[in-house]
């Protein structure tokens, strides 16, 4: 029954604890039910509640991966079973090290073994570093900081981490329990502090001003060739030349219009003339044909004129973007102001890209799926506490969110409410380099080698009672199973 229990209540904390409107506080007690009893039965029972629990605890994103990502079945059960299955086989090492009488190194074992399969991950899949549990946390400031440290990869270490260290100190026949509490408290108390005097740190403001406009009125792309197109170019010039002319850059989103080599020069022609009148470079996002290819674009258009520059986006999402090329390199409309867009901010290496190519403002058009609105314009803040960057996200369907390199947003709207959707904010200032920009992910590599301790052989604690049912047995004339060093219960695993 205590298992039944533990399996229900992690698989509840998972059920809102992750997912596309997480409770931050609740992911960080998830593991715990179904690794506090992994010590206490068998090892079977453990990895099987364990794999339920997650199991479970992700039934809501079936809906969102089959239909609206529209992801193959066989795609979407291989990321929820196999995480699934990874979290039951990191149970099974919590419990094997537990009993072997290592109770640091079975607390290592599930934060490191996690981050290694979020890290694998957005190196083989074509999602980046989508699946981390470090976006759960992305409006917990003082944690979110760690990000500009170790990259998403240590928040996803505290957030398992915990758990499982106050599993091994609610196990009273452990030895080392105030040893383990300390490197515990220890391993959370620094990132946090970092955190706090990070946010305590002086944030100068420039003069700068940015403002991201949209209309989901049409909801999809409208090609330039139309009465439509040209309709609502007219309408988004209007909305352009209506900002206060304190605002210096305009970003517009992802595929708002569809140009070819007879179109593109009516998109110029209407752009360039306000951004050179009111000194803005304005970022149109669109999906450009040229040559027989077409591009998920972003135009560039320079305050003081001249042509426009292009960015063609670098990782398509599949499925959805088949007909398209992917582009590659950088681009900045300005000095220090980067172009991207949106799910390419899913990959924090090309963020550091442009970090290390002097960027410190990413202008980012975007396109949601509305209900993964705030997920997807979290993990764009994310990525500018990495590296240190501003970051000014427009998406269609989704949020309209400037985030400064602290992860604050200073401006945010739901779209699809009105006609116009408009937010405009005061850019920060420069800020120097993070650890993650300069050394990159250096702590999933260390949480990779934590898990090598987990291949040693182990050793016992000291001799807990002879089980019951085992005496029975041998009364029997049954060879009995040994039993468990730290509750006495029978079963290895």
């Amino acid at each position: 029954m205590t298992v039944i229990v533990s399996t229900f209540v992690s698989s509840v904390l998972l059920l809102f604890g992750t997912g596309l409107h997480p409770l931050p506080w609740l992911t960080w007690l998830a593991p715990l039910p179904v690794l506090w009893p992994a010590p206490r039965v068998g090892a079977r029972v453990a990895c099987c509640a364990a794999g339920l629990a997650w199991l479970l605890g992700q039934s809501r994103m079936w809906p969102y991966f089959l239909g609206t990502l529209g992801m193959p079945f066989p795609a979407a059960g291989a990321v929820i079973l196999g995480q699934a299955l990874v979290f039951a086989l990191l149970t099974w090492a919590y419990r094997r090290l537990l009993l072997s009488g290592r109770p640091l190194t079975a607390v290592a074992a599930v934060p490191a073994g996690w981050v290694a399969l979020e890290y694998v991950l957005s190196l083989t899949l074509p999602h980046g570093a989508w699946l981390s549990l470090a976006y759960t946390q992305t409006d917990v400031l003082p944690v979110l900081q760690t990000a500009s440290l170790t990259g998403p990869w240590g928040i996803t270490f505290l957030v398992m981490g915990l758990p499982a260290a106050l599993a091994v100190a609610t196990t009273p026949q452990v030895r080392g329990r105030g040893r383990v509490l300390v490197v515990a408290a220890l391993v959370l108390a620094l990132p946090l502090g970092y955190g706090m005097w990070r946010l305590g740190q002086p944030h100068p403001v420039s003069t700068a001003r940015v403002a991201l406009l949209d209309t989901d009125r049409p909801d999809d792309t409208v090609d330039l060739a139309t009465t439509a197109g040209r309709r609502l170019l007219d309408r988004y010039v209007a909305r352009i030349r209506a900002l206060p002319r304190s605002t210096n850059t305009v970003v517009l989103p992802e595929k708002t219009f569809a140009a070819d080599a007879r179109t593109l020069p009516i998109l110029i022609d209407a752009i360039r003339r306000p951004a050179v009148e009111h000194r803005q470079d304005i970022v149109v996002g669109l999906v450009l044909h040229r040559a027989g290819t077409s591009y998920n674009a972003a135009l560039g258009f320079r305050a003081h004129g001249g042509e426009p520059v292009l960015y063609l986006k670098h990782h398509l999402i599949p499925g959805a973007e088949e007909e398209l090329r992917p582009g590659g390199g950088l681009t900045f409309v300005a000095p220090g102001h980067g172009l991207i867009i949106c799910k390419d901010l899913d990959f924090p290496a090309l963020v550091r890209d442009y970090r290390s190519h002097g960027a410190a403002l990413l202008l980012a058009p975007a396109w949601d799926f509305t209900e993964d609105g705030l997920l997807h314009s979290r993990m764009a803040v994310t990525r500018g506490v990495e590296s240190g960057l501003t970051v000014a996200r427009a998406a269609r369907a989704g949020r309209l969110t400037v985030s400064d390199p602290y992860g604050r947003v200073l401006a945010e709207r739901v779209t699809g409410h009105d006609e116009f959707t408009t937010v405009t904010a005061a850019l920060p200032a420069r800020v120097g380099a993070t650890v993650y920009d300069r050394f990159g992910d250096w702590f999933a590599w260390l949480c990779m080698l934590l898990l090598a301790p987990v291949a040693v052989g182990r050793r016992r604690i000291a001799r807990g009672p002879r089980p019951r049912a085992t005496q029975r047995r041998r009364a029997s004339g049954v060879e009995g199973a040994r039993a468990d060093p730290v509750t006495g219960g029978g079963g290895q695993c």
